[in-house]
C-alpha cells in the first residue's frame, strides 16, 4: 500500500482545517513549518500529522494560521474602493437606516486591523449626527494579528495612504507610533473566526450588515470553503447593502442575490432580495430522453494554460494556437528554446502596438545571458502597464543579485503591493511555476533582506 507523502498529507489537513487551496498553501514554505511544529510538540512528523488529522486541535490550528497566513495590509488600502464606499454606499445606507440610526460594517480576514479601523473612520466621517451608532467587526483566524489589531498602535508605514486631515483627526502620536483615536476604537471589536469552521451566530446574522469587506481572501480558499463563506456573507448583508471584494475576486456578471455596481474604476456588489423559486408544477410530466450530450471542446488557450500550470510544457505547446504568441513564447522558453521565444517576443514588439507581456517575455529570455538588457525590458513592461507586478518583481530580484539593496527594496515594495491584484493568467505565464502566495512570500523575504542590507550600509 502506498504511503501518502508528508507534504501532500499536510496540505490536505490544512485544506480541511483552514479551508486553504492546495496551490496557495504551497505558497508559504510549509515543509519547514511542519518540521518546526512537530519539534515544538515533541512529536515525529508522522505522529504530529496523525494528531493534527484526528479530533479538533484548536490550539495548534491557531498556531498554523499565524505561521502560514499572509498579513500585508495598511490603512485605506485601494483608495478607489473607499471612494465608492464614502461617496455612494454610505450615503445610501445612512438614508436606509435613518429610522434605526445604526450602521454596521464587517471586515472578513481583517489581519492586523487597518482595514477595520479604516471602515470605522469612513463611517464616522459620513454619519450625519453624533447620536448615530457605528459598529464595525473585524474577524480573522490569526490570533497574533488580532492582538496587534486590538492594540490599535501603528507605524508611519501603515498610514502611507492616509490623508493628512484623517491622520490629524483620528490618530494621535505616541512613543510606539500612531494610535487610533479612542472614539474609533470604541466603535470597533475583533473576533477570532476560522472561515472554514462552523458558522458563528455571533457573527453571521440575517440582514445585519450594511457593508462587508472581504478582500483578497477568496482566492486563497478551496471552492467549497469560498462558496460557504459567500453564502454566509450574502445572508448577513442587509438588502441594499454592499459587498467589496479584492481586485482578484469576482462573483461574475450575474451573481445570485446581487447586482453588479460600478463607481469610477471600482466594481462592488449590491445585495438584492432573492427571487423566490417558482412553485413546482403539480401536473405529472412525461420524462423525455435527453439528446446525446456533446462534450464541449476546451479552448486551446485555456487548455495550454492549464498544462503550463502543471509544467507539462511540451503537451501545452502541442495544443496552443499558432497565433497565441505570448503563451507560445513562454512555453518555448520553459523548454529551453530561448531563441525561438525571443523571436516571438520581437514579432509582438515590432508590430508597433504597446505590449508589456512581450517585453516581459523578452526579459525572461535575456535574463541569464544579459541581465542589463533583461532589466531594460522589464522596465519597459512596467512602464507600459504600471499595474503589472511581475516585471517589478524580476527587476527587484536582479537588483538584489547585483547587491543594490535600495533599488531592490523600491522595486520589491511595489511588486508586493501589486501582486494581490495580478491576474491569474500572468501569474501562470510569468510566475515560474509558483502561485500568488509563493511569489508574495518570496517578495516579502527578499524585501526584508534588501532593507536589512541597505540599513547596514
Amino acid at each position: 500500500m502506498r504511503t501518502e507523502l508528508p507534504l501532500a498529507r499536510f496540505r490536505g489537513i490544512l485544506e480541511r482545517r483552514l479551508g486553504w487551496t492546495t496551490t496557495d498553501v504551497e505558497a508559504v514554505p510549509i515543509l519547514p513549518v511542519l518540521a518546526e511544529r512537530a519539534a515544538a510538540r515533541r512529536l515525529s512528523e508522522t505522529d504530529y500529522l496523525n494528531r493534527l488529522a484526528g479530533p479538533d486541535w484548536p490550539d495548534e490550528t491557531r498556531v498554523l494560521a499565524e505561521r502560514l497566513s499572509i498579513t500585508e495590509t495598511y490603512f485605506f488600502r485601494h483608495g478607489d474602493q473607499f471612494r465608492a464606499l464614502t461617496r455612494r454606499v454610505l450615503p445610501e445606507r445612512l438614508e436606509a437606516r435613518a429610522g434605526q440610526r445604526v450602521l454596521r460594517l464587517l471586515s472578513v480576514g481583517c489581519s492586523s486591523g487597518e482595514e477595520t479601523y479604516s471602515l470605522a473612520i469612513a463611517a464616522h466621517r459620513a454619519r450625519p449626527a453624533q447620536d448615530w451608532i457605528i459598529s464595525v467587526l473585524g474577524v480573522d483566524a490569526n490570533q497574533e494579528m488580532l492582538r496587534r489589531a486590538r492594540r490599535a498602535q501603528y507605524s508611519e508605514w501603515s498610514l502611507r495612504e492616509t490623508p493628512a486631515d484623517v491622520r490629524q483627526r483620528w490618530f494621535r502620536r505616541t512613543d510606539a507610533g500612531l494610535a487610533v483615536s479612542d472614539e474609533i476604537v470604541a466603535s470597533v471589536r475583533f473576533a477570532e473566526h476560522n472561515v472554514a469552521g462552523p458558522e458563528d451566530p455571533g457573527i453571521w446574522q440575517p440582514g445585519r450588515y450594511d457593508v462587508i469587506f472581504c478582500r483578497n481572501l477568496l482566492m486563497y480558499l478551496t471552492a467549497g470553503t469560498a462558496a460557504t463563506l459567500l453564502g454566509r456573507i450574502t445572508d448577513s448583508l442587509a438588502e441594499g447593502g454592499a459587498l467589496f471584494l479584492g481586485h482578484t475576486d469576482t462573483l461574475g456578471s450575474h451573481p445570485d442575490g446581487y447586482t453588479v455596481e460600478h463607481f469610477g474604476d471600482t466594481v462592488y456588489y449590491r445585495r438584492v432580495a432573492r427571487t423566490p423559486a417558482p412553485a413546482p408544477d403539480p401536473r405529472p410530466r412525461v420524462r423525455e430522453r435527453p439528446p446525446q450530450a456533446r462534450r464541449p471542446r476546451q479552448d486551446p488557450h485555456a487548455r495550454a494554460l492549464e498544462l503550463l500550470g502543471e509544467e507539462r510544457f511540451a503537451a501545452a505547446l502541442d495544443v496552443v494556437a499558432d497565433d497565441d504568441l505570448v503563451l507560445r513564447g513562454v512555453l518555448l522558453a520553459q523548454l529551453g528554446r530561448l531563441e525561438e521565444a525571443r523571436d516571438l517576443a520581437h514579432r509582438l514588439i515590432d508590430a508597433g502596438m504597446p505590449h508589456p507581456d512581450a517585453h516581459q517575455l523578452l526579459g525572461l529570455c535575456l535574463e541569464v545571458e544579459d541581465p542589463e538588457r533583461a532589466q531594460a525590458q522589464y522596465r519597459l513592461a512596467a512602464y507600459l502597464d504600471p499595474g503589472f507586478a511581475m516585471p517589478r518583481l524580476r527587476t527587484g530580484l536582479l537588483a538584489r543579485r547585483r547587491g543594490d539593496g535600495r533599488a531592490a527594496a523600491d522595486e520589491l515594495a511595489v511588486a508586493l503591493e501589486l501582486l494581490p491584484r495580478e491576474t491569474e493568467e500572468r501569474i501562470t505565464l510569468f510566475g515560474g511555476g509558483f502561485g500568488r502566495l509563493t511569489l508574495s512570500s518570496l517578495c516579502r523575504t527578499e524585501l526584508e533582506a534588501a532593507m536589512s542590507r541597505d540599513t547596514r550600509r
